[in-house]
């Protein structure tokens, strides 16, 4: 059983986990969508053109939850955030949000007052949600607001992103205002819908009014007629201390209050979205327009803004990556499920009490786990977090199928074994743990295989990974980003699994490796 415990191995991957990032002064984060990855660029590489300041840029977070509770937390100093997403999503405003001006006022106010974060001056466009149909759909039906909507769209199919399916200035308070009725509304990642409504498999979609893919996709934007949706004005949401560690950034940052209006903003998202260009090399031009230093992106930095000569540039080191938090999160697992499960046998509550919270968190969506590691003291926005998250989604099995190993061992065969003498010890490792060697073996690979899937997330809180590629191409609607993650995590899952079925076949008592033993090991692997 020792066989999954290699010292060196863990100890570089702990002492790997255990460095500290690169000793930035700032750290710029940004969500997972094109726009936001593209001013976090333009404040990253402003901030480095101006300043003596080491920057980092944290892109690709999973949404507001994770971005917002990461600025909270001290994990950033700075996010691109809307003044209708303060309003809605951070001091869960449920009345109507008022004029612009009103409405930025209060949100930083009550900001710096909770929070101590400051909400500088607004770039200077608006980028609120809108609701689009194709151009032949409004034609047909005679669609112009979303008021038509409601009243002539019952049997259309809606397809959201999945933020704007929960926030109150989403989905749920647009219904209820609107008494809007679809036939179907289904909550799905926000890079796919423009994909599947260009296929007719959806009727209706939720857009930002600067997405450079309105005019790709000859898509036309219901008007808000009831005046639902907030102001969405973009600004710099920083810490306050971090502003007084380096007042240079407040004036840096400033400066580019007003730069951005509807028209420009649509204008580089379009060659991010559509052209397919780099968000850095997006962010260098523009700031080359304003007449500050452009900095040259590295050719070979990989998918994460930067420039990259092609989908697969930087697939070893995410390889890498994404091998130590699967091999840190099921050694993890394993060190706890193996003998948490052996110690349960003939303790029925602990049992119960040992599988039950394990199953609950497999319930506990990976985001959602993913937001509450980074809270918690000496973890953060990093890859500590991840390997906490995808070690208590890998605990189960591992649990399970000790538990349920040792337990089918023949108590004619332990008995046996106390009557020839054995301590209750000896009997465990010299009769019961190899003749359930199979079925333990058979959890690790299961928690193994999983886990491979799931540490894709990890992308999503900057923690490097085959995932980089997949929310990248997510965001951008780009395929091949996609099978640049996605192939190579098929492959490793493959790989691992076969790797661990022959040390399954070399743990296995020998007598066992054919007929009843082995297969029962197997088939408890899928319990």
């Amino acid at each position: 059983m020792m066989g999954f415990h290699q010292p060196h191995l863990f100890a570089f991957s702990l002492l790997l986990l255990a460095t500290p990032g690169s000793a930035q002064d700032i750290r710029v984060g940004s969500k997972n969508f094109p726009e936001s990855r593209l001013l976090g660029e333009i404040f990253t590489q402003a901030l480095e053109a101006r300043t003596d300041l080491e920057v980092e840029h944290v892109a690709g977070l999973a949404g507001t939850l994770v971005a917002f509770t990461a600025l909270r937390e001290g994990e950033l100093d700075l996010y691109p955030e809307y003044t209708g997403t303060g309003w809605a999503v951070l001091l869960e405003r449920t009345d109507r949000a008022p004029d612009p001006v009103t409405t930025y006022l209060e949100v930083a106010e009550e900001s710096r007052l909770r929070w101590g974060l400051e909400w500088l001056s607004p770039l200077g466009f608006d980028n609120t949600y809108a609701l689009a149909v194709q151009r032949g759909l409004a034609e047909e039906r005679g669609l112009r607001t979303i008021s038509d909507l409601a009243r002539l769209g019952s049997d259309l199919r809606g397809g959201f992103s999945s933020e704007f399916m929960e926030r109150e200035d989403g989905y749920p308070g647009l219904a209820q205002t609107y008494g809007l009725a679809l036939a179907r509304a289904r909550g799905m990642e926000h890079g796919l819908t423009y994909g599947a409504i260009a296929a007719g498999e959806l009727d209706v979609i939720d857009v930002y009014s600067t997405d450079g893919r309105l005019a790709r996709h000859d898509l036309v934007l219901l008007e808000d007629d009831l005046g639902f949706f907030p102001p969405y004005e973009a600004v710099p949401l920083v810490r306050g201390d971090a502003l007084a560690r380096h007042p240079q950034a407040r004036a840096i940052l400033q400066r580019l209050a007003g730069t951005l209006d509807d028209a420009e903003m649509t204008r580089l998202n379009h060659a991010v979205e559509v052209e397919g260009r780099t968000a850095s090399e997006v962010a260098g031009e523009f700031l080359a327009t304003l007449g500050w230093s452009r900095l040259q992106p590295d050719p070979g930095a990989g998918v994460d803004g930067s420039n990259a000569s092609s989908a697969w540039t930087g697939t070893g080191r995410r390889l890498f990556e994404h091998m130590v938090l699967t091999l840190l999160a099921v050694g993890l697992a394993a060190s706890v499920g193996i003998p948490l499960g052996i110690f349960m046998q003939g303790r029925p509550a602990w049992e119960r009490v040992s599988l039950g919270v394990a199953g609950i968190l497999q319930t506990v969506p990976g985001l959602a786990l993913l937001a509450i590691a980074i809270t918690i003291p000496g973890l953060g926005l990093n890859a500590r977090s991840a390997v906490l998250a995808l070690t208590l989604y890998a605990v189960l099995p591992i649990l399970r199928n000790t538990h349920a190993g040792v337990r089918s061992v023949d108590g004619e065969l332990v008995e046996a074994a106390r009557a020839i003498g054995l301590s209750p010890r000896e009997t465990l490792l010299r009769v019961q743990l190899p003749l359930a060697t199979g079925t333990i073996l058979a959890g690790v690979r299961t928690a193994t295989v999983v886990t491979v899937g799931m540490a894709t997330l990890a992308a999503f809180i900057g923690a490097g990974g085959l995932g980089e590629p997949i929310v990248t191409g997510l965001a951008l609607n780009d395929p091949e980003l996609i099978l640049a993650g996605a192939v190579p995590a098929a492959i490793l899952a493959l790989a691992a699994d076969a790797g661990l079925g022959r040390l399954e076949v070399r743990l296995t008592p020998r007598g066992l490796r054919r007929g009843g033993g082995r297969e029962h090991g197997r088939s408890s692997g899928g319990s």
